[in-house]
Parts: C-alpha cells; structure tokens; sequence
C-alpha cells in the first residue's frame, strides 16, 4: 500500500511542477492544488500506515495495550484539506476578475507594461 502512495506521490509532485511552470494562471492554480494534494498524501504517509483500533484507553488500563491509529496526522490533513479549499476558492475568484480585466490568462502578458499612444 505504502509503495503505491508513494507512486502516486511522485506523480502529483511531477505533475504539480509541470502544471506551475506553464505560462497560464489556470495551469498554474491547478499545480498548486495537486502540490498541496501531493502533501496531504506525504502527511499521510510519514504518519504510518496501521491498521488498528481507535486511539482510547480502557478504564482499567493507563497505557495503550494494542496497535492504534495515530490521529494526529489525520487532523492534519483535514486541516489542510479546509485552508486549500479556501485557498482555492479565492484564488479562482481572483482569476476571474484578473481575466475579466486583462482578457488574457498569459502570466507574461500580465508582466508587460501596455505601450501608450501619444
């Protein structure tokens, strides 16, 4: 399971930096979200994977006996999954009113200054 997380991990970080090295802010936007999926998943990963009970103590015991799943890293990905979301949702919004002020998504036209006619 680990070793296909990982494949999978490659694929979202390749894709990630191809999609923001293109001259679009759409590509560029869409990079960014499969970078920060990319993420989630390595979070997901450092924390280990085991398939366990929840993380509660018995009444008679002080320590953990068996196997249980960390949730610390899964809060962690929530907790990402939400800022990229909001991340996302503004940043389309800023797209679009980028574009409907330039009508152009070409970040190198958004560099150049505009020549003015005298």
């Amino acid at each position: 399971m680990e070793l296909l997380l990982v494949a999978v991990l490659g694929l979202l970080y390749a894709a990630g930096v191809f999609l923001i090295l293109r001259r679009s802010m759409v590509k560029l936007l869409l990079g960014i979200m499969l970078l920060g999926n990319g993420t989630n998943i390595l979070i997901f990963l450092l924390g280990s994977i085991t398939k366990g009970k929840p993380p509660v103590i018995d009444a008679d015991h002080n320590v953990f006996q068996d196997i249980y799943a960390d949730p610390i890293p899964q809060a962690l990905i929530l907790t990402a999954i939400v800022i990229s979301f909001a991340l996302t949702a503004f940043a389309i919004v800023l797209l679009k009113r980028v574009y409907a002020l330039v009508d152009t998504d070409d970040l190198d036209d958004l560099n150049t200054p505009e020549e003015e006619d005298i």
